[in-house]
């Protein structure tokens, strides 16, 4: 059944990119929901522009291909048009804490029932090596040869604490196991729900070793304790040396936006009756 779900594309991926565990664990995590109930051609995954963006032609489900920055508003009107599905965004730190900054702010702020899975490999890599907002202030590249000193990260983890998001988790691609559960919990939670994924560029920034000397799990921590979760999102601000936190670290049950419309509480019949008499009134 698993292989079913990976597609016969050839993967172009490079040697040794973290975009392939993540790929296989949102696969199995998709496998897990079926033999759970979940109605397979009720999940739905978006995906932005970026290497990361190749996954929708990977997986064999409903997938859709998104403008670059803007695989959140995507998902977002899916999500509207259809309550029943499930959901799932993928975006790079570029694709969602640059050109899609503001649509990943928002979605926080509505509690939009959808999940998004950032593959943060803290670089451009499908366009050769640019810098994000994550990439380390020790980074050079072709396009800032000097490096980006001038221009340190920002920790994406604060923003969307600060934008109201209802479920945070950091994960890491060389911890397979508990990055497949994380991506689980972060779709069957109800609201919105993100999951940084910190991840190698194997061309551009091959930081394994640098990750490995440093994530840790908290021991003890209380997800639903909001000070506590940033204090342990601030720990590591995405530049210096620092421990860095993997696990579910923030976790609030609230209403979510779509809940909040009474159109979107109908059943398919009457949502089809409401939106031909607009249509009427409107001519």
């Amino acid at each position: 059944m698993n292989q079913s779900f990976i597609t016969d594309a050839q993967n172009t991926w490079c040697m040794g990119c973290g975009n392939f565990a993540i790929l296989h664990a949102i696969k199995d995590v998709i496998v897990g929901l079926i033999e759970d109930g979940v109605p397979r051609e009720s999940i739905v995954l978006v995906a932005g522009i970026g290497c990361h963006g190749k996954i929708a032609d990977y997986l064999n489900i409903s997938t859709f291909y998104s403008l670059h920055g803007r695989a959140l508003a995507v998902a977002t009107g899916i999500k509207i048009a259809n309550p029943d599905l499930t959901v799932i965004c993928t975006v790079g730190d570029g694709d969602s804490y640059a050109e899609g900054l503001a649509h990943l702010i928002f979605a926080a702020k509505r509690n939009i029932d959808i999940t998004a899975i950032v593959h943060n490999n803290r670089v451009y890599g499908l366009t050769k090596g640019q810098y994000t907002p994550t990439s380390p202030g020790t980074y050079h590249g072709k396009s800032i040869p000097k490096g980006v000193s001038d221009d340190p990260p920002f920790n994406p983890l604060e923003i969307l604490l600060c934008s109201g998001c209802g479920f945070l988790a950091r994960g890491y691609t060389q911890r397979q196991e508990q990055l497949t559960d994380l991506i689980r919990e972060a779709i069957v939670h109800k609201g919105f729900s993100v999951v940084d994924t910190l991840q190698i560029c194997a061309s551009f920034l091959d930081i394994g070793d640098f990750y490995n000397e440093r994530v840790y799990v908290p021991a003890g921590h209380n997800p639903e304790d909001f000070d506590a979760a940033c204090r342990i999102v601030g720990e590591w601000d995405y530049d210096g040396d620092a421990p860095i936190a993997l696990g579910t670290l923030y976790r609030k049950e609230m209403p979510t936006y779509e809940g909040r419309f009474r159109v979107l509480q109908k059943n398919d019949v009457e949502r089809a009756k409401l939106v031909e008499k607009i249509m009427r009134e409107r001519r």
